[in-house]
């Protein structure tokens, strides 16, 4: 490991405003998230709007929302997630059903519900659940600590929230009737495409004019096109992996999969068109791409035998994971605690909505925390001005209530993946009108109410992640640069040996690429972190300048021992599998 002296870091970093609000692209599968919750959520509410119970339409709502969970793993995989997530909406809503029968004292609702959203918020981080993480199981929670019951109801209630879970759980899983393979597909399709703009990267680097813009701007991206690349690869591997099944299917993709990396290893020999053309055809629903001369069967199963030693690797225990997730909890325990507590020192009848958005808060670090500040913000004010337009209409009728929830539950996931504060202009309204299901209210008021809560909790929970800092985010950057190098001298000593063992060097570059690819996470998590020792920046790119190369040494030994020479950029054939 180097020994470089580290770059100096300021104790208090600059929080951003430029960029907070910019618009991104829409996700790839934009629509079915947003697809999902539609159908998850209008059976349950229609049927209580034809039997005049639309006051239980928060209880089917919990399960309900479900459905926007897990929509980017494979299919096997995702029936386990919903499952999960299923299982922790309804202990989450119980504990809260229980403890609002049993108090009302506010105070009491608000500590309990700060301790749910620390503990969603641990679990999900840890479990890598993805979107839209804790802030939906924290919502329902958080809202049912302030719905009136009583010990009797409760077990009605949950069973209410079990059948709409159970129906979301059929509703994600739809999908797999028609296209088995899409998300093992999508990811690989999405490594092909990253390692396609490496490899363009890697030559507008070498052959732009020197000191020029455009020279310069290729230099800054080609090491965050590299890290892009190798994350984009190890995702669509660990999306293959999910199941623990290789069937045909995945075989082909796995072959993909060494073609990238056989990209990325020497991306100024890639083709990135080829790149893309089969990353086109992933995304169809035909048969998957097979590169005829770049794996013959011998390569592939050289290449491949990784694969197998990491299936049957023992997974890494939860406990593990939760340890440097600590200061998040924290940070979620005692933001949503003093935003619950300060909504009700103003005299709010809601500090559940004080708690939430101290809860949509944090992430991976102070800097992203801030931001994603902002966005729910400008995200909540625009919201409530959409429910103002919405709320007319909404009180027409109760079917007229349920449509627009719908038509708002459908714009919320369709927009939330451009920039969270747009989603949340829709999310807005939607909670002010789930409010109505059991009463009409005054309009004035709860917007009032609202925008409160919103400030409120956005400033307490800023403060709060100001005040509980994240001192071993420096340490687990020396953890990973531990983790990295010892990969790396792993993979370094089996090329040195004539002959490795069969798959002993394919697990060692994966291995060494998922340790670099958790490095890199790390140092990002960390340069955006407050009072902490300098960060050991110049350590961290040498390391993964030599991570790379030994990574693009152990592609080599295996392309020239098991490839025949020639040019393994052309030709293919349409012997792939359907999904």
């Amino acid at each position: 490991m180097s020994s470089a002296t580290p770059v100096p870091t300021p104790r208090v970093r600059r929080l951003p405003l430029t960029g907070v609000l910019r618009l991104g692209r829409p996700s790839d599968i934009w629509f079915k998230p947003a697809l999902s919750v539609v159908a998850s959520v209008a059976p349950p509410n229609l049927t209580l709007l034809a039997l005049g119970r639309l006051d239980l339409a928060m209880y089917t709502m919990a399960g309900s929302l479900c459905a926007l969970y897990a929509h980017n793993k494979p299919y096997a995989a995702r029936a386990r997630a919903l499952l999960w997530v299923v299982l922790g909406m309804i202990a989450g809503l119980a504990v809260a059903l229980v403890t609002a029968s049993l108090t009302t004292n506010a105070v009491v609702l608000v500590t309990v519900g700060a301790a749910l959203a620390a503990v969603q918020k641990g679990l999900c981080d840890a479990t890598r659940i993805g979107p839209p993480g804790n802030v939906v199981l924290t919502f329902i929670s958080s809202a049912s600590l302030f719905a009136p019951q009583t010990l009797g109801q409760v077990p009605a209630h949950l069973a209410l929230a079990t059948a709409a879970g159970a129906w979301a759980w059929l509703v994600g899983m739809a999908p797999a009737l028609v296209r088995p393979y899409g998300p093992e597909r999508r990811a690989t399709a999405q490594a092909l495409n990253a390692v396609a703009t490496y490899a363009v990267a890697t030559y507008a680097a070498a052959h732009g004019t020197e000191k020029s813009p455009a020279r310069a701007r290729a230099d800054d991206d080609h090491p965050r096109a590299r890290a892009a690349a190798a994350a984009a690869v190890h995702a669509a591997w660990q999306s293959l992996l999910a199941t623990g099944t290789r069937t045909a299917p995945r075989r082909a993709l796995e072959r993909l999969l060494v073609r990238a990396e056989v990209a990325l290893a020497a991306p100024g020999d890639a083709d990135p068109e080829r790149l893309r053309a089969w990353a086109r055809e992933l995304r169809g629903s035909g048969r998957a791409p097979v590169p005829q001369t770049d794996v013959p069967a011998g390569a592939v199963e050289d290449g491949l035998l990784g694969v197998d030693a990491e299936l049957a690797a023992p997974a890494r225990p939860l406990w593990t994971r939760l340890g440097p997730l600590t200061p998040l909890v924290l940070r979620t325990a005692l933001g949503c605690a003093l935003a619950g507590y300060a909504s009700l020192a103003l005299g709010v009848g809601r500090p559940y909505w004080a708690l939430v958005t101290a809860a949509s808060l944090y992430q991976a670090n102070i800097t992203l925390t801030w931001g994603r500040g902002v966005q729910r913000v400008v995200g909540n004010l625009a919201g409530v001005f959409v429910f103002a337009a919405v709320a007319p209409l909404a009180h027409a009728h109760p079917a007229a209530l349920v449509l627009c929830c719908l038509a708002l539950n459908f714009g919320a996931e369709a927009l939330i993946a451009r920039n969270y504060w747009l989603g949340s202009v829709c999310v807005t309204p939607m909670a002010l009108l789930i409010t109505e299901f059991a009463r009409t209210q005054h309009s004035g008021e709860l917007i009032t109410e609202r925008i409160v809560d919103t400030l409120v909790g956005a400033l307490v929970g800023l403060v709060a992640a100001a005040v509980v800092t994240n001192r071993r985010a420096t340490d687990r950057i020396e953890e990973a640069l531990t983790g990295v190098e010892r990969a790396r001298e792993r993979a370094a000593r089996l090329l040195a040996e004539p002959t490795p063992a069969r798959g002993t060097l394919e697990s060692a570059h994966r291995a060494l690429a998922a340790a670099l690819v958790e490095l890199r996470a790390t140092a990002d998590a960390a340069s955006g972190e407050w009072w902490q020792r300098a960060l050991p920046q110049e350590r961290v790119v040498l390391a993964e300048q030599s991570g790379h190369r030994t990574l693009a040494a152990t592609v080599r030994r295996r392309e020239s021992h098991s490839w025949p020479t020639g040019d393994r950029r052309t030709g293919r054939t349409t012997e792939g599998v359907r999904g």
